[in-house]
């Protein structure tokens, strides 16, 4: 992939993003995390948006989101939705968005860094970034090769791969510590053959699991968990590293 492509719906499990779109308590957690990390910034970019399910998330409205997505049907979607709608970051205008977020996208692209760089570019100074992406390299599953993905990361990775591009970063922190624990049963009879997830079981995990591991992940927040993300700002011109000495010379 290129460093501004995200994955398409057919090559990435589309069948498992249709039965997430029931796990009603993990894409409520995912909304708040967005908004709550916006702030009420606008334009707002959502990189690898998929049919729009988070795109909104800040309470923006649809004609200040811009959406970047590369499938054609999902395109058609967010179009009907009223999104700007993209099929990559080199459509977008340099410090144009406030704040930009991906959420489980960034896993897929092999060229991560290029993509957090296209971020920055498209970032106005002072405007923030969320990235939210699969944790830890012990449960990647054939899953996860079903459904696209490149690599699983630990914080400080994450954390390297936003800071060399020229963010700073604010916080970050491992998101549902259950599903760490889940995920890992999953890769102890893991076979080469993924199936696909189970309606049932997803929403038994989501109703009655997920609300105690969102819990126990305000707690364990630096250990672990089945998720990660880091929250981080675009530096403004002042701010920047050896930005005076640059300015005086």
């Amino acid at each position: 992939m290129t460093t501004t492509e995200t994955t398409d719906e057919s090559v990435s499990g589309g069948e498992n993003l249709e039965v997430m779109r029931d796990a009603h308590n993990y894409n409520r957690y995912l909304r708040e995390l967005v908004r709550d990390c916006a702030a009420g910034e606008t334009p707002v970019l959502d990189f690898g948006a998929g049919i729009g399910t988070f795109s909104d998330s800040t309470g923006a409205s649809a004609d200040e989101i811009y959406c970047v997505e590369p499938s054609i049907p999902s395109q058609t979607e967010l179009r009907n939705k009223g999104f700007r709608t993209h099929s990559s970051l080199n459509e977008i205008a340099d410090d144009s968005v406030s704040f930009a977020f991906s959420l489980n996208v960034l896993e897929h692209i092999d060229d991560h860094r290029g993509a957090v760089e296209e971020l920055f570019r498209v970032v106005r100074p002072g405007g923030r970034l969320l990235i939210y992406v699969p944790a830890f390299s012990i449960l990647f599953t054939s899953m996860d090769r079903h459904v696209g993905h490149v690599r699983r990361y630990r914080l400080g990775q994450l954390k390297r791969v936003i800071r060399d591009s020229g963010f700073s970063i604010e916080r970050g922190a491992y998101a549902d510590f259950l599903g760490f624990f889940a995920t890992l049963a999953y890769r102890l009879v893991d076979k080469d053959e993924p199936k696909p997830l189970e309606g049932g079981l997803v929403r038994v995990y989501d109703r009655f699991i997920f609300p105690v591991s969102r819990m126990l992940s305000v707690v364990f927040a630096r250990v672990m968990g089945k998720n990660v993300y880091v929250v981080a700002r675009k530096p403004l011109a002042d701010d920047r590293p050896f930005a005076a000495s640059k300015t005086e010379g």
